[in-house]
C-alpha cells in the first residue's frame, strides 16, 4: 500500500478514535422493601389533641414507589407540601396517656441518578425559567447568604479561576471535600449550620452540604437540599440507624448536576464519580431545608423533614421515635451486572 493512502487511513482511524464518546457504563438500579415505623408515647394526661407528621417518599425520574401500605389506629390523610413534598397527616382528639403506632410499608426501585451532559452531548435547549430557580438562591436560616459568606465562597471560585457556573461549583465541591473531615464526635454537628462547618472544618452530611449549598448559591448558583436514607451497598436486609442527605446544583445549558461531598470525602475514590452522580444505594424522602408541613405546624419550620414530628396542643413534643429497615428484591439488577 502507498505510503500515502497508509498515512490517511491512520489519520482517519485516529479522528475516529477521538472523535468518538467513552460509552457510559450501564445505570444501576436497586429494588427493596422499606418499613418506617413512627410511635409516640409518653402523652401527657391532660392533652387535648395530638397531631403527627411523617414524610413520605415521591417519585420522581430516580425513584418509584409501589404498594404503598399505611398501618394506623385512627384516620390520617396523605398531603403535598412545598418542594413537592409527600407526608402523613393524623390528629386524635383527647389521646392522653395513649401509645400511638404508625407504620409505613413500600416497595421500591431507586435508579442511579447521573447527569449524562457532563460526559458531553447536546446541552440544553432552554433553562428552567429563572423564576424557578430563584427560590434555589435563597438563604435558609441555618445557611445565610450574608457577606461573610460570599467572600469566603468567592475567594474559593477565585484561587481556583473558575468562570462558568459548572467550574464555579466544582471548585467549591473540591474545596470541601478537601477541607472538611467526616467527623462526628462532639457537639454542634448534623444541624447543617454553615458558620459551625466552616469554623469546625468537620460534621456529617448535612453540614458538608451546608457549605456547598451556601457557597454555590453566594457566587448565584441555584443549588438544593434533599434528605433520606442510605442502604449500605451489600446486598441484603437490617436496620437503617441514620439519615444521608446530598444536593444538586443548576449549571446552564446542563441542568441539575447531583453532588454527594461527604461521600466524597469518606471515599476518595469516588470524589469524581460523586460530582455528577448520586448512586442507587439511597431513598430520597423530602427536598429542601425550613419546612413547612401540610397541614402547616403551629412551631418553627423544621430543619429538615426525615423524622416523624408531633405536636401536643400546639406545641412541639419529643416523644417520638422511629425505626427504619430494609430488605433488598432479588440482588443486583441486571444493568448492574
Amino acid at each position: 500500500m502507498p505510503i500515502r493512502r497508509t498515512f490517511v487511513l491512520m489519520l482517519r482511524a485516529a479522528a475516529a478514535v477521538l472523535g468518538s464518546r467513552v460509552a457510559a457504563p450501564p445505570v444501576r438500579t436497586r429494588s427493596f422493601h422499606l418499613s418506617y415505623q413512627a410511635m409516640v408515647a409518653k402523652i401527657p394526661a391532660g392533652a387535648r389533641r395530638l397531631d403527627l407528621w411523617a414524610p413520605l417518599p415521591h417519585d420522581d425520574p430516580y425513584q418509584q414507589i409501589r404498594n404503598l401500605r399505611i398501618g394506623s389506629p385512627v384516620a390520617y390523610s396523605i398531603a403535598t407540601g412545598a418542594h413537592g413534598n409527600q407526608m402523613l397527616h393524623l390528629s386524635i382528639e383527647n389521646p392522653g396517656g395513649r401509645t400511638l403506632r404508625v407504620t409505613v410499608d413500600l416497595d421500591a426501585t431507586r435508579r442511579e441518578h447521573r447527569q449524562e451532559r457532563l460526559l458531553g452531548g447536546p446541552r440544553l435547549a432552554h433553562d428552567e425559567p429563572a423564576s424557578e430557580l430563584a427560590q434555589y438562591l435563597k438563604p435558609d436560616r441555618l445557611v445565610p447568604v450574608d457577606a461573610q459568606i460570599r467572600a469566603w465562597a468567592e475567594d474559593v471560585v477565585r484561587k481556583a479561576n473558575a468562570r462558568t457556573d459548572l467550574e464555579m461549583a466544582r471548585a467549591i465541591y473540591n474545596h470541601v471535600v478537601a477541607t472538611v473531615k467526616y467527623d462526628k464526635s462532639g457537639t454542634g454537628w448534623g444541624r447543617g449550620d454553615i458558620y459551625y462547618a466552616c469554623e469546625k472544618r468537620r460534621g456529617n452530611c448535612t453540614d458538608f452540604h451546608a457549605i456547598f449549598i451556601g457557597y454555590a448559591r453566594a457566587v448565584g448558583i441555584p443549588a438544593r437540599f434533599a434528605i433520606g436514607f442510605p442502604l449500605p451497598a451489600d446486598r441484603g436486609s437490617g436496620e437503617i440507624s441514620g439519615y444521608h442527605c446530598w444536593a444538586e446544583f443548576y449549571a446552564k445549558g446542563i441542568g441539575w448536576v447531583p453532588v454527594d461531598a461527604s461521600e466524597a470525602s469518606k471515599n476518595p475514590a469516588r470524589r469524581e464519580y460523586f460530582f455528577g452522580a448520586h448512586d442507587e444505594n439511597r431513598i430520597e424522602f423530602t427536598k429542601g431545608r425550613d419546612v413547612i408541613l401540610a397541614p402547616p405546624q403551629k412551631g418553627d419550620p423544621l430543619n429538615y423533614f426525615i423524622y416523624p414530628y408531633a405536636e401536643v396542643d400546639g406545641r412541639p413534643f419529643d416523644g417520638v421515635t422511629y425505626k427504619v429497615s430494609y430488605r433488598d428484591e432479588g440482588g443486583l439488577s441486571r444493568a448492574a451486572r
